[in-house]
């Protein structure tokens, strides 16, 4: 299956890095992740896999990170976003760095790395809370990346203390399955997704030693429908976090093959339309 039976598929979650512009500390040395990962190396997995376009998101919080995928948008038409990092814990440098990227018309919104942050109740210092107060202000969405089990309860008081900024769950939270937690994961998300104001991704789903079929990731896909609904999921290929797993095809099969048995509204919407209302992705012209 090359698409969901839809014409048009944002990839709302793919990265790039290149260890010659920065270091990305949290690589595992001599992995296969351990590797530069090119603009042109992911349009060949989307154009296999039917893909149009494509949402970079950081991969480390650094300007220089979010410096490299700004210019790749500039070189690449098919990146239609860029969800970068300022520093959230200090509003003035916040300020300054998202009046440097917003010149930019390829930023999407902003992203930290709180599941490598020490801090545990880092979404609700008092500073992150004003700078999250500015991309608020700013119509950019918030983007946060492994939140179970740390921050994921955070997610939703978060969500209830600022209702006017976007708040994008990346990876559903990170479910932990086939471990202990699942029935915690699943509450918690249900909490994070009763607020009106939160949107997820269907990504990065891999779990090591789990298997990534059709069957394993159903339970995780339904529970995803029941609680945001079609109209707050959309699709992510978490591209190269896939490559061991078998990479982009495998990983894009299994989730096409669960989007294509909704109806064709619910596709669409996973598939393109949440992404144009939350990142401002371009719709397909008809």
């Amino acid at each position: 299956m090359t698409s969901p039976a839809v014409d048009h598929v944002v990839d709302t979650h793919l990265h790039l890095w290149d260890l010659r512009v920065s270091e990305y500390a949290w690589l595992p040395k001599g992995s296969e992740l351990h590797a530069t990962f090119t603009a042109d190396s992911a349009r060949a997995e989307l154009t296999e896999a039917g893909v149009s376009t494509a949402i970079l998101v950081q991969a480390e919080d650094s300007e220089t990170d979010t410096e490299f995928m700004l210019a790749q948008a500039s070189a690449h038409d098919w990146i239609t976003g860029v969800v970068g990092w300022v520093r959230l814990d200090d509003p003035g440098t916040a300020t300054r760095q998202l009046d440097r990227w917003q010149e930019h018309p390829a930023l999407r919104g902003i992203r930290h790395l709180v599941h490598d942050d020490p801090r545990d109740d880092f979404l609700a210092l008092p500073a992150v809370r004003r700078s999250l107060g500015l991309l608020a202000e700013r119509g950019l969405p918030f983007d946060v990346p492994d939140a179970w089990p740390r921050h994921l309860a955070g997610v939703a008081e978060l969500a209830a203390a600022l209702p006017e900024l976007t708040i994008v769950v990346d990876h559903l939270g990170k479910p932990p399955r086939g471990r202990p937690g699942y029935d915690a994961w699943r509450a918690a998300l249900r909490e994070v997704a009763a607020r009106p104001n939160t949107v997820a991704k269907v990504s990065g789903l891999q779990v090591a030693g789990e298997p990534l079929t059709v069957a394993a990731l159903r339970p995780v896909v339904d529970t995803a429908l029941e609680l945001f609904g079609p109209s707050r999921l959309m699709y992510g290929g978490d591209w190269p976090m896939t490559v061991p797993f078998g990479g982009y095809q495998p990983t894009w099969r299994v989730l096409a093959e669960l989007i294509g048995e909704l109806s064709p509204d619910e596709r669409a919407s996973i598939a393109h339309g949440t992404a144009s209302a939350v990142y401002g992705a371009p719709e397909p012209v008809r």
